[in-house]
């Protein structure tokens, strides 16, 4: 038996360096390799994954003419959630493996256990190496609003595994042949092939490389649940990224009821679909109007406050931009964002300062995004700067107002994509009047709407449409 070698692998990208490095040269981290032991040839291979030589050789085969590859869709599994389904690119695909991040407490477990109980034509094994069998069956008669005489999910599709060793789970998958395999969370999970603690690199990276073999030769697939670190990301990460198919990741505050499903890569799929949930006691409920979540609290008659009609994925929705501007109290005037760019936040003040005039610069200026969502379309730009000078002069803007529009730093209004979708959502929301680029109506049909449209060039032009 060959014998185990001493590895270093970085902690934030999963490079390998056979001796320690200060510095990473592939991330450019500094003190970030961590000493590992792998062992070569592990001598445990589950039975659904066959043995690595004849994986290997299963490989090898003959190269195909771009002609001779079907080019049909690949075959999906319907989860039941349209949100899920929207974010997985239509679904989830047999054989892929799937990595669901998201920080303590905001609902990785809820989701996953919820969408599990309601595919009751698939055999399912959920592996907890976190919580006990109770717990689960506590959080199930909850999400499922089960009375005490037991659960009304098929139990005989439904398996619950409470472990944390590897060799046990596939142990378990060979004896029950499952359809469908969900691991919570990665990060409990240990092989007795790697001598380290469970959640090391080591030990992350083997698990997950064994269950893609196992997803990729028996055609299951599989969902993994990862924990966020300190800093924000997906903990061992780099490495469970590279490795999985698709990385999802449930975002939100613990003290707002939205929480956002948003996916970081996809091989299946676009990256830029949006899927939005609200929690209850009763679980997550699908959120179908994105702007429900977003406009339902608007207070007529309060200044710093403007709405953008923006475009996540393929869904529009308008989404309210509150800007608080005051007299800086410390001498050095503060700039803050949440749910926005922070630069883009200063590179807009700049703007406002240079090409319009306003003095900002001894100024404090907070922004939020209403509900708690991160918007990273650039039509929320004009919005932004409104909400700012509105604020700024203590003038509130008129009620049935919306707005879109990338501002550049000349203080243009560039156009933005898709704007029918934009102007269509506004409208059917009871909006009578909205702000769009004038380049935008190269082309355009304004018959085919009741609500006004205001095109402008400038920020001036936008700004003197709205306060006169």
């Amino acid at each position: 038996m060959a014998k185990d070698k001493t590895a270093y692998v970085c902690s934030n990208c999963g490079q390998e360096s056979p001796k320690w490095i200060g510095k990473c040269p592939a991330c450019g981290q500094w003190n970030t390799f961590k000493e590992v032991r792998v062992s070569p040839i592990p001598s445990f291979t589950p039975k659904a994954g066959g043995s690595r030589a004849s994986n290997t050789a299963a490989k090898v085969g003959h190269a195909l003419r771009l002609s001779e590859i079907s080019n049909h869709d690949e075959p999906r599994i319907d989860m039941h959630d349209a949100e899920l389904n929207r974010v997985l690119g239509g679904g989830l695909v047999p054989g892929s493996i799937v990595l669901l991040g998201g920080e303590p407490g905001i609902g990785k477990s809820t989701l996953s256990l919820q969408t599990m109980l309601n595919l009751p034509e698939k055999k399912i094994l959920y592996v907890s190496g976190e919580e006990s069998a109770h717990q689960l069956k506590m959080r199930a008669n909850r999400l499922l609003g089960a009375t005490n005489s037991g659960l009304t999910v098929n139990d005989e599709t439904f398996l619950i595994l409470c472990e944390n060793s590897l060799e046990h789970i596939f142990q378990h998958i060979n004896d029950e042949k499952p359809e469908l395999v969900v691991i919570d969370s990665i990060q409990t999970i240990a092989t007795e092939e790697v001598e380290s603690s469970a959640g090391s690199i080591a030990q992350v990276r083997e698990c997950a490389s064994s269950l893609l073999r196992f997803a990729k030769t028996s055609g299951v697939p599989v969902i993994l649940i990862g924990h966020i670190t300190k800093e924000g990301t997906l903990a061992g990460p780099k490495i469970l990224e590279h490795i999985v198919d698709t990385v999802i990741q449930f975002e939100g505050d613990q003290h707002h009821m939205y929480r956002i499903l948003r996916s970081i890569k996809n091989r299946f799929g676009s990256t830029s679909e949006l899927g939005i949930y609200e929690m209850q006691h009763t679980g997550l409920r699908q959120v179908e109007n994105p702007s429900e979540l977003l406009l339902t609290e608007r207070e007529e008659g309060l200044s710093g406050i403007a709405i953008s009609s923006a475009i996540e994925g393929a869904r529009p929705f308008l989404v309210e931009t509150q800007a608080l501007v005051s007299s800086a109290a410390y001498g050095t005037p503060q700039r803050s964002a949440t749910g926005f760019d922070q630069r883009r936040l200063n590179m807009l003040l700049a703007v406002l300062e240079k090409r319009v005039g306003f003095k900002l610069m001894q100024k404090d200026v907070f922004l939020n995004i209403a509900g708690g969502l991160r918007v990273t379309d650039l039509a929320i730009d004009l919005s932004v700067i409104a909400a700012v000078l509105s604020s700024n002069v203590d003038t509130p803007i008129e009620s049935g107002w919306c707005m879109a529009g990338e501002v550049g730093l000349s203080g243009e209004v560039r156009p933005v994509n898709r704007i029918e979708q934009r102007i269509a959502e506004a409208e059917k929301l009871g909006f009578n009047h909205i702000i769009i680029p004038k380049y935008n109506l190269q082309g355009f049909d304004r018959k085919k709407f009741t609500i006004e449209l205001h095109p402008v060039r400038k920020v001036e032009e936008a700004l003197r449409a709205l306060f006169g």
